[in-house]
């Protein structure tokens, strides 16, 4: 599974955002590590995700672009 990631450079290193997915980010002092952080915050985000959606009636649907 792929996800778009938005890099941001600051005097204090990496800032990171996952791209459709609120509220997940994080941060690095190299950017390498900004994007193993953000790697980690991904996978605990859609765990979560799960855990919440466990018992509700979820579907999927088809989007033509």
């Amino acid at each position: 599974m792929k996800y778009k990631i938005v890099l941001r450079q600051s005097d204090e290193g990496y800032s990171v955002s996952a791209a459709g997915l609120p509220g997940c980010w994080s941060q690095g002092a190299t950017e390498q590590e900004a994007i193993e952080n953000i790697t980690d915050a991904i996978r605990e985000y859609l765990a979560a995700l799960d855990d919440l959606l466990r018992d509700a009636d979820v579907r999927e649907i088809d989007l033509a672009v």
